[in-house]
């Protein structure tokens, strides 16, 4: 290699693999819900369908928050604006896990045909002085929550069931309370762009769910206007 040549920057990596569709930055998704009375039902049926049927699934008790940071165009107006949303995520369960930070585009529903919500997602582990430095960036917190729940894989697709947790005026993790009667079921699956195949394979999955939770693309233009 010539002497003068200057070193490949991790930015320019970057760029030449997402240009060459080899980093999973989509995200297709499928979300519903079950009541707490017929969650141990989804368990089971989760487990005989998914990886690693005998060790059971994975569980988690994580710490989110998530994050705004207005972008506006030259000469726009403040009702112009639009936020530009982060997500920092920590492990409680596991303290000495990276940080993670999670950068997610707006949901796509394509066309009616189309099975699955299509986002771009993007995740960075991360160090916990990531929420001192967003803040320097002019980011602010909108809300935070706390998740518990279970893991679990089935090839390249993920399903979480997920309890969700608020937080107290102390703002300890230990100070929670359920927000609903029910646990979030995602069904989700990380691929480089380009492969819509993929939407197919998680429909037929979500269809092997029925009727004990109903797996659906989720319309957040829709729940935004009753808000």
């Amino acid at each position: 290699m010539a002497g003068n040549q200057n070193p490949i920057s991790a930015i320019d990596m970057l760029t030449s693999a997402l240009r060459s569709n080899i980093i999973p930055n989509q995200e297709y998704l499928l979300q519903g819900s079950v009541i707490d009375s017929s969650a141990e039902v989804l368990h089971n049926r989760l487990r005989g369908l998914c990886d690693a049927a005998e060790t059971g699934p994975e569980t988690f008790h994580d710490h989110e928050m998530c994050f705004s940071l207005k972008a506006s165009s030259p000469g726009g107006t403040p009702q112009q604006q639009q936020s530009f949303l982060l997500r920092v995520r920590r492990a409680l369960d596991h303290p000495e896990y990276p940080w993670q930070l999670r950068y997610l585009g707006q949901p796509e529903l394509g066309e009616k045909n189309q099975p699955t919500v299509l986002r771009s997602c993007i995740d960075i582990a991360c160090t916990p002085n990531v929420v001192e430095f967003l803040s320097e960036l002019g980011c602010r917190i909108e809300f935070e929550y706390v998740l518990k729940g279970y893991l679990f894989r089935k090839g390249r697709m993920k399903v979480t069931m997920s309890k969700i947790f608020r937080m107290g005026q102390a703002k300890s993790p230990d100070s929670l309370e359920a927000m609903t009667g029910s646990y979030l079921v995602e069904l989700s699956l990380l691929a480089p762009s380009g492969q819509d195949a993929v939407a197919d394979e998680i429909k037929v999955f979500a269809e092997q769910l029925r009727p004990l939770v109903h797996l659906e693309k989720i319309d957040y233009r829709r729940l935004q206007s009753y808000s």
